[in-house]
C-alpha cells in the first residue's frame, strides 16, 4: 500500500512538472509572437482579396499564355496576328460624324462580373477604343494595375481591376482582336502591365507618342496634347496617388476619365497631320507599324542571381566605392550593404512591399556606415537618412516602416561581424515556416518552396566546402567584370537632329551634337534633353535609306533581360568581320551594337563563337592561321599563283609556337634547360626555313602577327626582359661555323627600333610573312578579312547585307531580346549615302581636319 501511495505521488508530480512546462512554453511563444507580431496582422492591403495572380513574388520566371505546348510561353503568343498588322495594318477611321467635346460627368463605374460581361459586349462591336491604365507600385513588390479606362463612341468606362482582378481574362478577347483598334499614349508599359496582372495582349495598337515622335512634335506627354488639341488641362501629380483607395476622389475620378475622352479625337487629328505631312499615307502607316512593334514585347520578372544583388552593386559602385587600395572599413561596410539588400529584398518579396517602402538606399548607405547597436539607434539612422530623400509621390511615409518597426531583431543579426549565408534562410524560415511571424498570402507562399531553387542554394556551404569556394569564386569572378568592363555612364543620350525644315534625322550622343555645332553646321533648338537643327540640306531621310531604328529614343538597359544596373556593347556582327565591311555598309554602326548585361553577353558570344566555326567551315577558311612561314626563305609562288608550299602541309610553324618560342628564348635565354632551348630554337629555326638565327631574328619572329599597338607595348617592355637573350645568342653563334660571329651577335642593340613592317598573305592556312599589318594572326582577323573577300568577290554588297542579317538571327535565337529598340530590324539594310559634311565623307573630313 505504501508503495503505490509513493507511486502515485511520483506520477502526480511528474504530470504537473509536464503540464508545467507545456503551458510554460505556451506562454513564452505568445509572448514572443506578441513582441513580434508583424504589422500586416493588422493591416490589411486590397491586394490581399486577390484569389489568383499570375506573376507572384518567388523567384520563378513568369508564365505567359501559351496556346499550345510547343511554344513552351518564350514566343508571344499573337505574334502571327501583330506581324501581319506590321505588313498591312488594318484601316479605320477614329471618329465618325459630330465631335462632342464636352466630357460629361457621367460615366460608367465597372465593378461586377456582370458588368464587365456586358462591356466586352459593347466593345465586340467597336472598331476603335481609347484605353489608359492607372497602377500602383508603392505597397507592391511589382506593382498591380488599379484601374483600366476604357472609352468609346463618347461613353467612358472605368474598370475597378481590384474588384474585378480574378474576372479580368473576360477582357482579353477584346484587346487581342486584330479588327479593333485600341489607342494608347505612351503605351511601352501598359503593354506589359496587362500581360503581369490578366494575361491580356494588346493586338492592333494606336500610340499617339509615336505620332508626336513622326510629326516633330516639341512635347509628347497627353498633358500636352489634351491643352493643344482640347484646350484642357490636367493636373498630371494625380497620376502619383493611391490608385488602390475606394472609393476614388471626384478629382482622381475626373482625370482618370480625361485621360480617355478626348483620346480618340486626338488621334483623329494626329492622323489628319500626318496624312497632310505626307500625301501618299506612309506616316500614318508608320505610325501603326511602329505603335505595333510595342505589342510585341513580353513582361519578365528581374530575377538575380542572388537576391538584392544588383541594387547592392548599385548603391557600392554610388556610394562607397573607394579610391585607391581597399580598406577594412570600406570593405566591412560594403558587406553590410549586401546583406542589408539581400534582406530587403526578401522582405519586400514576403510581404508584397516596394523595396523603397521598406528600406531606402540612403538608409542602407546609413547603416552600413555607421553600424548601430540598439533598436534606438537603428530607428534614428534610418530616419534621419530618410529626411534628406525628396518624396517621389504624395505618400507620407512612415519612417522607418512598419516592416521594420516589427522586425527589428533581424538587424542584430545582420550587423555580426561574421554573420555566415546560411542565417538568411533562417531568417525566411523564421518569418514564413510553420510558426513564422508573418502571414502567407497568394504572393509569398511559392518562396518557401522556390527560394532553395535561386538564393539560398548558393549560399549553403557548410556540407561541401569546395562548391562553395568555386561559387564564391565565380560571383567575385563575376562582379570584377561587370565592374571592369561594364559602362560608365549612359550610353544612349537621346539627343536629336532635325533636318532644317523641321523633320527629325536622328537620335545620337551628346558628341555627334557638339561635332555640328562647333563647326556652325547646325544650330541649337532644345536645350534638355539637347536637339539641334541642321544649316544645311541633309543628303538623306531615315525614311528614304529605310532606317527607322535611328528615330527612335532608345533605353540604357540589357536588351535581352532589362537589367539596367549594369551593361557593356555588344557587336552582333563581330568585329573580325566588320572591319573589314566596305565604307557604306558599316559607318552607321549603332544598329548592330547594342547593350546586354553579362549574363546576356555570356550567351551571346558562346553563340556567336559556334556560329563561327559554322562559317569557317561553310567556306572553307579556318578560323586560326595554321602555319606561318618567313617571305624572305618562302618559295617563289609559279605563274598560276600556287607555290611548292602549298602541297607541303608541314612548311612553317603555329604564330602561337612561334611567339611563345620567341618570348621564351628572349626573355629567360641561357637560364633555359638545354633540351628545352633546343627544342624552342627549332620551331624559330623551322619558321625562317633552316637558316642559322640572330638575336635580330629572334625579335622579328616575335613580332609575327602582332598588331601595332601589341609592339608598342612590347617596345616599352624591352630593355627589362630580354636581358638573358644575348648569351643565348653568343652560345649558339659559338656553335655554327656558318653563323654570325659571337662578337657581332653580342654587339646586337637590344634597344634599336625593330621591323614594324610586318604583313601576312594567305595561302591554303599557312602565312606568307610581307609587309605591313594590323591583325593579329592569333585571333580571328585573317579568316574575317578572307570570308568578306570572297563574299565581296562573289555576291557583291548584297552578300555583305544577307551575311549581317544572318548573326543578327544568330543573336536573337540565342539571347531572345525582349528589350530591343523599336525600329530594330533583323533585315535592316545598313547602307547611306555621304552627304558634303558627313564624317564618312573623305573630301570634307580633309577639309574639316
Amino acid at each position: 500500500m505504501e508503495n503505490r501511495h509513493k507511486i502515485k505521488i511520483v506520477i502526480t508530480f511528474a504530470c504537473l512538472t509536464a503540464l508545467s512546462f507545456f503551458f510554460a512554453k505556451q506562454y513564452r511563444k505568445k509572448r514572443k509572437q506578441s513582441r513580434t507580431c508583424c504589422y500586416l496582422k493588422t493591416e490589411s492591403k486590397p491586394q490581399a482579396s486577390f484569389k489568383r495572380v499570375l506573376a507572384d513574388n518567388s523567384y520563378s520566371p513568369f508564365k505567359h499564355l501559351k496556346f499550345s505546348e510547343s511554344n513552351e510561353g518564350l514566343e508571344h503568343p499573337y505574334k502571327a496576328k501583330i506581324d501581319a498588322l506590321l505588313i498591312e495594318p488594318f484601316k479605320f477611321k477614329f471618329l465618325e460624324g459630330n465631335v462632342d467635346m464636352e466630357m460629361k460627368e457621367s460615366y460608367v463605374w465597372v465593378e461586377k462580373e456582370a458588368q464587365l460581361e456586358e462591356l466586352v459586349d459593347i466593345l465586340s462591336n467597336e472598331k476603335v477604343i481609347a484605353v489608359d491604365t492607372e497602377q500602383h507600385g508603392l505597397r507592391s513588390f511589382l506593382g498591380f494595375t488599379a484601374l483600366i479606362q476604357v472609352s468609346a463612341k463618347g461613353r467612358d468606362y472605368l474598370i475597378d481591376t481590384i474588384a474585378l482582378h480574378d474576372f479580368m481574362g473576360i477582357l482579353r478577347p477584346v484587346f487581342a482582336n486584330p479588327s479593333i483598334c485600341k489607342v494608347f499614349h505612351g503605351a511601352d508599359n501598359d503593354v506589359i502591365w496587362l500581360q503581369r496582372d490578366f494575361h491580356i495582349y494588346v493586338v492592333n495598337l494606336f500610340d499617339t507618342a509615336k505620332a508626336c515622335e513622326l510629326l516633330s512634335k516639341p512635347q509628347k506627354s497627353l498633358a500636352y496634347l489634351l491643352e493643344t488639341y482640347c484646350n484642357v488641362t490636367t493636373n498630371k501629380q494625380l497620376q502619383r496617388e493611391d490608385w488602390r483607395q475606394r472609393p476614388l476622389s471626384a478629382e482622381m475620378v475626373k482625370y482618370a476619365q480625361t485621360d480617355v475622352h478626348y483620346l480618340l479625337y486626338i488621334a483623329h487629328c494626329l492622323a489628319l497631320e500626318l496624312k497632310q505631312e505626307d500625301t501618299g499615307s506612309s506616316l500614318l502607316l508608320e505610325t501603326s507599324r511602329r505603335s505595333n512593334s510595342l505589342c510585341l514585347q513580353l513582361f519578365s520578372k528581374d530575377i538575380e542571381a542572388s537576391p538584392g544583388e544588383s541594387s547592392a552593386f548599385s548603391i557600392i559602385t554610388k556610394h562607397l566605392s573607394y579610391q585607391g587600395g581597399p580598406s577594412s572599413n570600406i570593405i566591412y561596410s560594403q558587406e553590410l550593404v549586401r546583406r542589408l539588400c539581400t534582406w530587403r529584398d526578401i522582405m519586400a518579396r514576403l510581404h508584397d512591399e516596394s523595396l523603397r517602402y521598406v528600406l531606402s538606399d540612403h538608409a542602407i548607405v546609413a547603416l552600413a556606415h555607421r553600424v548601430p547597436v540598439s533598436n534606438a539607434e537603428i530607428f534614428e539612422t534610418i530616419s534621419q537618412a530618410d529626411l534628406t530623400v525628396d518624396s517621389l509621390n504624395q505618400f507620407a511615409l512612415q519612417s522607418p516602416s512598419p516592416l521594420i518597426c516589427s522586425h527589428f531583431e533581424d538587424f542584430h543579426y545582420l550587423f555580426q561581424d561574421k554573420l555566415s549565408d546560411p542565417e538568411f534562410d533562417l531568417i525566411l524560415q523564421k518569418h514564413l515556416g510553420p510558426d513564422g511571424s508573418c502571414p502567407l498570402s497568394i504572393y509569398n507562399y511559392a518562396l518557401l518552396s522556390k527560394i532553395n531553387l535561386k538564393p539560398t542554394d548558393r549560399l549553403v556551404s557548410k556540407q561541401n566546402g569546395t562548391k562553395h569556394a568555386k561559387r564564391v569564386g565565380k560571383k567575385a569572378s563575376r562582379l570584377l567584370f561587370v565592374k571592369k568592363f561594364s559602362c560608365k555612364a549612359p550610353v544612349y543620350h537621346n539627343c536629336r537632329i532635325y533636318a532644317n525644315d523641321g523633320r527629325m534625322l536622328c537620335y545620337c550622343d551628346r558628341k555627334k551634337l557638339e561635332w555640328y555645332l562647333q563647326r556652325g553646321l547646325a544650330k541649337l533648338v532644345e536645350e534638355d534633353p539637347p536637339a539641334i537643327m541642321l544649316l544645311f540640306e541633309p543628303k538623306g531621310r531615315p525614311e528614304d535609306e529605310d532606317n527607322d531604328f535611328y528615330v527612335q529614343s532608345k533605353k540604357n538597359i540589357c536588351v535581352g533581360c532589362g537589367e539596367g544596373n549594369h551593361y557593356l556593347r555588344y557587336r552582333i556582327i563581330p568585329s573580325c568581320y566588320r572591319v573589314h565591311f566596305p565604307e557604306h555598309l558599316k559607318s552607321h554602326r549603332s544598329h548592330d551594337i547594342v547593350l546586354v548585361c553579362v549574363d546576356c553577353h555570356e550567351i551571346a558570344h558562346a553563340s556567336a563563337e559556334k556560329h563561327k566555326k559554322k562559317v569557317a567551315s561553310e567556306f572553307g577558311i579556318p578560323l586560326f592561321v595554321h602555319r606561318v612561314t618567313d617571305s624572305g626563305q618562302a618559295p617563289p609562288l609559279e605563274e598560276d599563283g600556287s607555290s611548292d608550299q602549298t602541297a607541303n602541309k608541314e612548311t612553317g610553324v603555329s604564330p602561337l609556337q612561334l611567339r611563345t618560342a620567341a618570348m621564351a628564348l628572349l626573355r629567360h635565354g641561357s637560364r633555359i634547360p638545354p633540351s628545352r632551348r633546343e627544342e624552342l630554337m627549332q620551331v624559330v629555326v623551322e619558321y625562317y626555313g633552316g637558316k642559322e638565327i640572330s638575336q635580330d631574328d629572334l625579335e622579328r619572329a616575335l613580332l609575327v602577327g602582332m598588331t601595332p599597338l601589341e609592339r608598342k607595348r612590347l617596345k616599352k617592355k624591352k630593355g627589362l626582359s630580354f636581358i638573358h637573350s644575348t648569351s643565348l645568342i653568343k652560345n649558339v653563334a659559338k656553335k655554327n661555323a656558318n653563323g654570325m660571329m659571337s662578337d657581332e651577335v653580342a654587339n646586337l642593340d637590344l634597344t634599336s627600333p625593330v621591323d614594324d613592317t610586318l604583313d601576312s598573305t594567305e595561302s591554303n592556312g599557312d602565312v606568307l610573312i610581307s609587309t605591313q599589318s594590323k591583325l593579329s594572326l592569333l585571333g580571328h582577323g585573317p579568316h574575317g578579312n578572307q570570308v568578306v573577300d570572297h563574299i565581296l568577290k562573289e555576291y557583291g554588297d548584297d552578300g555583305i547585307r544577307e551575311f549581317c542579317q544572318r548573326w543578327r538571327r544568330v543573336f536573337v535565337e540565342a539571347v531572345h531580346p525582349r528589350f530591343l529598340p523599336s525600329g530594330w530590324d533583323v533585315k535592316h539594310s545598313g547602307r547611306r549615302d555621304f552627304g558634303e559634311f558627313s564624317v564618312y565623307h573623305r573630301r570634307s573630313k580633309k577639309v574639316l581636319e
